[in-house]
């Protein structure tokens, strides 16, 4: 299937980033969400980071502009029905998910392909609650969209092949690489780098080194661009939090336990970079360690 228009739900900061990148690689993008603030700070955000982009000679001024064009916005979401390809970028909790496919499905093409940008939940358990399992599949692209280069491709045990190469080829049309997962709890990036994370966290909780000795181990000792901990706050602990559970649920393995101490950081609402507060205190000049 020629995807040209892609609807987009959800404008927070991967759904804003994903926009970015598919309206730069020519498709017509129609981004949607619940409050017209978010989409005008999506928007907002997006024309910053392409002016970035322009000033590093990356794209030109007139790449950037046309664009921008071929962004619009709506609150309404029957408005994405139309689209050749919707990717699903909200919340990473499956009942928000659900709800939000059971509220497009009646107004898609019959040959929409419908994606999620799921981190971690099951891709053949969201088809199965659609009208298209079969054209139906896990479209996960990594934080910060505009400068990461991969994209996890995920089929879930209905997906079809046409579906799967239609949507390989957005990828290289993106000038991304893809990487194939199989439809088991995290994939392959998460699966790997959370576990980690939460070690990091253990690391903390049992007091064997304090943050900022964890993150100075690791960026130096293992030459990691960011600390485990810092990058736990740039995620979201939310979200590393939700695909630990994902994890320790779907695999019933003790070793994906998540550390109380995370937990503990969720409930208090200190949720990383976007609270302002995580394992780091971001309201100085400064992020400042909390422990």
């Amino acid at each position: 299937m020629d995807i040209k228009t892609v609807g987009i739900v959800g404008a927070g900061q991967m759904g804003n980033g994903i926009a970015h990148v598919f309206a730069l690689a020519g498709y017509e993008v129609k981004l949607n969400d619940i409050a017209q603030e978010s989409l005008d700070r999506a928007v907002s955000l997006i024309r910053r980071n392409m002016d970035r982009q322009v000033g590093k000679g990356v794209i030109t001024q007139e790449e950037m502009d046309a664009a921008i064009a071929r962004i619009s916005t709506t609150l309404t979401l029957a408005d994405l029905g139309q689209s050749d390809l919707v990717i699903e970028a909200a919340t990473e909790r499956e009942t928000i998910k659900q709800a939000i496919f059971e509220d497009l499905i009646p107004h898609l093409k019959p040959e929409t392909i419908l994606t999620s940008n799921t981190s971690s939940i099951s891709i053949t358990r969201l088809a199965s609650r659609t009208d298209r399992p079969e054209k139906f599949m896990g479209f996960h692209f990594m934080n910060p969209v505009p400068i990461m280069q991969l994209v996890e491709l995920i089929r879930g045990i209905a997906t079809d092949e046409a579906t799967y190469n239609t949507c390989l080829g957005v990828v290289e049309r993106l000038g991304k690489t893809a990487a194939s997962a199989e439809d088991f709890p995290a994939f392959i990036v998460n699966r790997i780098l959370m576990p980690m994370i939460n070690e990091a966290i253990y690391t903390l909780y049992e007091g064997v080194g304090s943050v900022q000795s964890i993150d100075t181990s690791m960026k130096l000792g293992a030459n990691h661009p960011m600390g485990p901990l810092e990058l736990a706050d740039f995620i979201g602990l939310d979200t590393c939090l939700a695909i630990m559970n994902v994890l320790h649920e779907g695999l019933a393995d003790t070793k994906y336990r998540p550390c109380p101490l995370l937990t503990k950081y969720v409930e208090a609402g200190w949720l990383g970079r976007k609270t302002k507060r995580g394992f780091y205190d971001y309201r100085g000049e400064t992020p400042v360690p909390t422990r």
